[in-house]
């Protein structure tokens, strides 16, 4: 059987090495880091929103890590290689690795992981896991994956907050959500978890007993609950906390905070994220189920505006569904572009008849009301009405996902590749009601179900290039969804921590690399 063979750990240890700028790294010392809002929870394997990734990512681990170009590197599997038919995946795992409590890692945890507890807690990692025939481990450092037929995004579902690995020996045989473990979460990270004062902040400290020769470099990361955005600013610019993660602060407050002296930051570490926002355009019922009032909403909107104004400059006009920091981006579909005269003339082509549209602005914080506003203002302009319904988060949970709204702004993440992240977002089979992370807007077009069906299972990945670019061609035409900018969420932080981001997630998986250039 022909095999590929991918990074060894010696590799992606000069990539880490390269980003530090080759200065020599320090161990030891404090990072005092934000966290918000403060986590529901720890345990990966159950919890996958953002807070708990940003933390959690320091104790689990899955097999691989991502660069910024979304190539994959070695994490708890050293080396890998795929058959040539594309059907036969076998992972080589590190040596000397063990669990938080002392514990080996071995292939039994990876099976028990991916093939028990994750395909009954992680919806998303099990819409993956359809193509998966079997998990095998033919002895304790060895695990084969063999798929059912070729899966094109395989290698992109082995990140942590995606397919984190799970202790067997503390998790088999319980009522997973209910196991005590849950409150103390144990994986074999570089760092583990010592306390959690609820309201004020989370300890972990170094993993002593870590795989990796001298990392981490950190002794100890406090991650800081400071609910009031203007004092996080305050924390930060008073030497209270070290570093502020993407999305802390409010916009209007990032050009002052990084003018500070001896203040760095990055836009780097969300490529495999890719944050794509947009607003949802009800189809189900309504005035938006008129394309050429789509086309009018879509046209309307000065989205240059937003992006400078409102962000910053920190974001990217969308021109379609693919991110362009996402594989099989297509930078040329159909124009979306800011174009007043066009959108009345797609209005007056349309059956709109002056009712008032209700936009859902998403609670998130004042830019996203600022936003919501700019749009309202926008859409009158050009002779739609329409009116903002404040919610809370929950009130705005329910409200989308009970598909009640005209327009209703999110925002996705597309996880490196469309089969993981693009899909769920315009195929048939994922409207639901109840959720407001499916496909929410009702779009449906059996072409667009069958282009993302049969690219996702190309081997090739020109074949899955021509099968997207068709795609995303005919969904921009069609204008499901309002597309507004793929955001930047810059992450800032003291010059004398060195390394933060060093892969496709940044700050989520980043502490292993960090260290801090101080006495």
């Amino acid at each position: 059987m022909k095999t590929f063979q991918y990074l060894t750990t010696a590799a992606a240890i000069a990539i880490a090495s390269s980003l530090a700028a080759q200065e020599t790294p320090k161990s030891g010392g404090t990072l005092n880091a934000v966290i918000q809002p403060e986590p529901p929870g720890l345990m990966l394997g159950l919890i996958q929103n953002g807070p708990t990734q940003m933390v959690a990512g320091q104790i689990y681990e899955s097999l691989l890590r991502y660069d910024k170009n979304l190539d994959p590197m070695p994490s708890l599997a050293k080396e890998w290689t795929k058959s040539e038919d594309g059907l036969t995946y076998t992972f080589t795992l590190q040596d000397d690795v063990v669990w938080h409590d002392g514990a080996p890692f071995t292939s039994a945890d990876v099976v028990f992981s991916v093939d028990v507890f994750l395909r009954e807690t992680h919806a998303r990692l099990r819409a993956s896991l359809v193509h998966v025939e079997s998990i095998e481990a033919p002895d304790d450092k060895t695990v084969v994956f063999t798929l059912k037929q070729p899966f094109g995004p395989f290698l992109g579902i082995f990140e942590a907050g995606t397919m984190p690995m799970i202790p067997k020996h503390i998790y088999e045989g319980t009522d997973y959500a209910n196991n005590p473990a849950n409150n103390t979460p144990i994986g074999t990270g570089p760092f583990k978890f010592e306390q959690w004062e609820r309201g004020s902040y989370i300890h972990l400290v170094k993993n002593e007993d870590y795989y990796m020769e001298g990392k981490p470099y950190l002794d100890e990361i406090y991650y800081q609950v400071i609910p009031d955005a203007a004092s996080r600013s305050v924390a930060f610019e008073t030497g209270q906390v070290d570093l502020l993660p993407g999305g802390s602060v409010e916009n209007f407050d990032i050009p002052r905070l990084t003018a500070m002296d001896n203040v760095c930051f990055t836009n780097d570490g969300w490529e495999f994220f890719g944050p794509h926002s947009w607003m949802w355009m009800n189809m189900h019922e309504g005035p938006m189920m008129d394309k050429n009032l789509r086309k009018a909403v879509m046209h309307a909107m000065d989205r240059e505006f937003a992006r400078d104004a409102l962000w910053n400059g920190n974001g990217t006009v969308a021109k379609g569904p693919v991110s362009s920091v996402t594989r099989f981006h297509e930078p040329n579909t159909p124009d979306i572009s800011f174009d007043p005269e066009k959108a009345r003339e797609y209005l007056a082509q349309s059956d709109y008849d002056g009712e008032t549209l209700q936009i859902l602005p998403l609670p998130y914080g004042e830019t996203w009301q600022r936003w919501a506003e700019a749009v309202r203002q926008n859409l009158s302009e050009v002779g739609i009405n329409s009116e903002l319904v404040a919610t809370d988060v929950a009130g705005w949970n329910q409200r989308t996902g009970d598909w009640d709204f005209d327009l209703a702004f999110t925002y996705l993440y597309q996880y490196g590749d469309p089969a993981l992240g693009v899909a769920r977002t315009y195929v048939s089979s994922n409207i639901a009601k109840g959720s407001p992370w499916n496909n929410v807007s009702g779009y449906v077009n059996d072409e667009v179900d069958s282009l993302f069906a049969e690219a996702a299972v190309q081997a090739s990945d020109e074949a899955r290039q021509e099968l997207y670019t068709e795609v995303q061609n005919i969904v921009v035409d069609d204008v499901p969804v309002a597309w507004m900018l793929e955001l930047q969420f810059p992450t800032i932080y003291r010059c004398d921590l060195k390394n933060p981001v060093s892969t496709a997630i940044g700050v989520n998986d980043g502490m292993r690399d960090a260290w801090l250039d101080r006495e």
